[in-house]
C-alpha cells in the first residue's frame, strides 16, 4: 500500500511539473546492487550467520531433549502409576510449550539483529543518494528493485512537494511540519 502511494504521488508530481514546464531529472539507485557491493554487507551476512546458526543449535538440542523425553514416556511400563504419568505429559506439555516459546524469541532475536546492523548501512546508502541527488540535479530517486519492503522512492525534492495543496484542496489549513526530505529505507 506504500508503495502504491508512493508510485501514486511520484507520478502525479511528474505530471503536476509537466504542466508547469518544469525540467527535473528521475533517475534510480539499486539498492540490492549497492549493497552486494559493500565489503560491509559481506561481514554482516556473515555475523547473521554465525547468530542464526547459535540459534538453530540450541533450537536442536532443545529438540532432542524432547524426544528423548517422549521416547522415554513411551517407553514406560504399563503397570507405571497414573501420577507418574500425568507428571511426565505436564513435564512433556511444559518443554513442548517452551521450545515454540523459545522458536518466536529466536526469530525475533534474529530480525532485531538484522535491522540493527543494516540499519547503519541504509542510512549511509540514503545519505549518499541524498547528495548524489543534490548533486547532480535529480527531482527524485526511485528504486528500481522492492525487495524486503523498501521504499519506491529513495529521495524527493521538496519543491514538488504538493501535500499542502491537497489538503487546501480538500478545505484544510496545513499546519507547519517539518521537511521531509530524502525517503529513507526502514
Amino acid at each position: 500500500m506504500r508503495t502504491l502511494l508512493s508510485l501514486i504521488l511520484c507520478l502525479t508530481l511528474v505530471a503536476v511539473n509537466a504542466q508547469e514546464h518544469t525540467t527535473q531529472k528521475i533517475g534510480y539507485a539499486d539498492t540490492d546492487y549497492i549493497m552486494s557491493q559493500m565489503p560491509a554487507v559481506k561481514t554482516i551476512e556473515s555475523e547473521l550467520k554465525t547468530h542464526s546458526a547459535q540459534l538453530d543449535n540450541q533450537l536442536k538440542a532443545k529438540y532432542e531433549d524432547i524426544q528423548t523425553k517422549y521416547k522415554a514416556y513411551q517407553g514406560m511400563p504399563a503397570t507405571t502409576p497414573e501420577a507418574i504419568k500425568a507428571d511426565k505429559e505436564r513435564e512433556l506439555t511444559s518443554l513442548q510449550e517452551n521450545f515454540q516459546k523459545f522458536q518466536q524469541e529466536a526469530q525475533s532475536s534474529l530480525q532485531k539483529k538484522q535491522a540493527e546492523l543494516l540499519d547503519p548501512i541504509y542510512k549511509k546508502i540514503g545519505a549518499a543518494t541524498e547528495e548524489v541527488a543534490k548533486e547532480n540535479g535529480y527531482s527524485f530517486i526511485i528504486n528500481p528493485h522492492l525487495t524486503n519492503g523498501g521504499d519506491v522512492l529513495l529521495y524527493t525534492d521538496e519543491k514538488f512537494n504538493i501535500s499542502d495543496l491537497v489538503l487546501k484542496k480538500m478545505g484544510i489549513t496545513p499546519t507547519a511540519q517539518t521537511p521531509t526530505t530524502p525517503v529513507k529505507k526502514n
